[in-house]
């Protein structure tokens, strides 16, 4: 059972280069970024000492790079690799406006040192992720973190309170794209959460004031889905959807879909999100997942769907959290076999246990 607070708010290759720009990218966007980088490049030459020659030279060179950069896209060549004439890979561009070159025409070095920037990445990224098994109260929080790459663009955390506030704050995420440039965005949100996760604020303001963060550091096109939920120590849970898939109540009485509540996170600036409060009873679990979970598909190309993890999960009422989550990939990869994992995948639950089961102390 569950009631709401408040009302949601809202590539052919072509002959003519010169006619190509990188798809999703805006030039007002990388122009700022270019020019913010030439005025650097300007204040560190003014100021560089004049013993420092060779590194004065440097950084010429590199105000010389930018300055191309800027004359291509003033003559619309921007975005577009000096070998094949395609385009070059949107992420790539975003993490670097100077970049000439597809992945596909990089030399065998530069590739190896873009293998070693991704295995660092990857590294960082684990590093942010909670521990997988998680004891608040008589609550056990357990989840499974699958990426479909070296990198993800999916966002699990678990914040354990602070202070006197005798809440936990669990978040699952799924930033649009790919790549790179989702992992960023991800660490991002990581960053943004677990610096306001400590103000004794309402659930749908951290969410108002992240979304305008977000909003206002992001470039068109990026947008993340979320749920975040608060739980105590007396059974009942807070939860927020920022247009994610349903979060799935097992109980008793079977599995109920829990809807978004609002518009994804970086969409528009002024978004508000309502939240529900849901009384749980000892054995129940709250299910979330990424949708690399429900767009899992067959051979035959049919997804998974949120039915075939209702499912799943539905006869399992009273699992423990860790078996509850095995069993359910189990089934999502007997269901997916023999197909490649296209997407990443993380699957969490969040189950009350009884309160006999808890340790002193918890």
């Amino acid at each position: 059972m569950f009631e709401s607070d408040s009302h949601a708010t809202q590539n052919p290759k072509i002959s003519q280069p010169e006619s190509r720009t990188v798809p999703g990218v805006t030039d007002p966007y990388l122009r700022e970024q270019l020019e913010k980088r030439r005025a650097v490049l300007n204040a560190a030459i003014s100021s560089a000492p004049r013993a420092e020659a060779p590194r004065g030279a440097q950084l010429v060179e590199l105000v010389q790079e930018v300055d191309s950069a800027i004359q291509r896209m003033d003559e619309g060549t921007y975005g577009i690799c000096d070998v094949c004439h395609d385009s070059v890979e949107r992420e790539r561009l975003i993490a670097d406006p100077l970049i000439r070159l597809c992945l596909d025409h990089l030399t065998s070095e530069e590739q190896r040192a873009l293998e070693r920037d991704l295995e660092l990445a990857s590294q960082v990224q684990r590093g942010l992720l909670p521990q997988p098994d998680t004891r608040f109260g008589d609550w056990r929080i357990h989840y499974e973190y699958r990426p479909a790459g070296i990198v993800s663009g999916d966002y699990c955390d678990l914040i354990l309170p602070a202070g006197g506030d005798r809440r936990l704050i669990f978040l699952l995420g799924d930033v649009a794209g790919k790549g790179v440039a989702a992992s960023l965005l991800m660490t991002h949100l990581n960053a943004m959460f677990r610096s306001l996760a400590s103000i004794d604020i309402e659930l749908g303001k951290l969410l108002e004031i992240v979304n305008r963060l977000f909003s206002e550091s992001t470039i068109a096109g990026q947008y993340a889905t979320l749920i975040c939920g608060r739980i105590n120590k007396t059974g009942e849970i807070e939860i927020g959807s920022a247009g994610h898939s349903p979060a799935l109540l097992v109980s008793q009485s079977g599995v109920q879909q829990i809807g978004s509540t609002g518009l994804p996170l970086g969409m528009f600036r002024t978004s508000s999100y309502a939240i529900h409060r849901i009384r749980t009873e000892p054995l129940d679990t709250l299910l979330l997942f990424t949708d690399g979970i429900s767009e899992a598909r067959n051979l035959s190309g049919k997804e998974y769907g949120v039915g075939g993890l209702s499912l799943a999960a539905g006869g399992r009422h009273g699992w423990p959290s860790k078996e509850l989550v095995s069993a359910c990939l189990k089934d999502i990869d007997q269901y997916s076999s023999g197909t490649r994992q296209a997407d990443d995948q993380t699957l969490m639950a969040v189950h009350r246990a009884e309160s006999s089961a808890a340790t002193f102390g918890d």
